[in-house]
């Protein structure tokens, strides 16, 4: 049996459980630090766009697999 931690609406992964929250809240924490962490070492604003924007594009596309294969259909 699957673990169902995200429920689907349309193309969007939901946390529907106390996991999901969890998974969730540490994205976003993750990423806030991420931003720092590369604004600290960028010369301009366009170096940090680039370089933030292709670490938020994986991260992005490992939560939405997390979420994709942790998730009951939409009804």
């Amino acid at each position: 049996m699957r673990p169902m931690w995200f429920s689907r609406k349309g193309i969007f992964v939901v946390p529907s459980s106390i996991i999901g929250w969890v998974l969730f809240a540490g994205v976003l924490v993750y990423a806030v630090v991420l931003f720092i962490d590369i604004d600290s070492r960028s010369h301009s604003v366009s170096d940090t766009l680039m370089n933030v924007g292709f670490n938020y594009l994986i991260l992005g596309a490992v939560y939405s697999l997390i979420g994709f294969l942790t998730s009951k259909k939409e009804q």
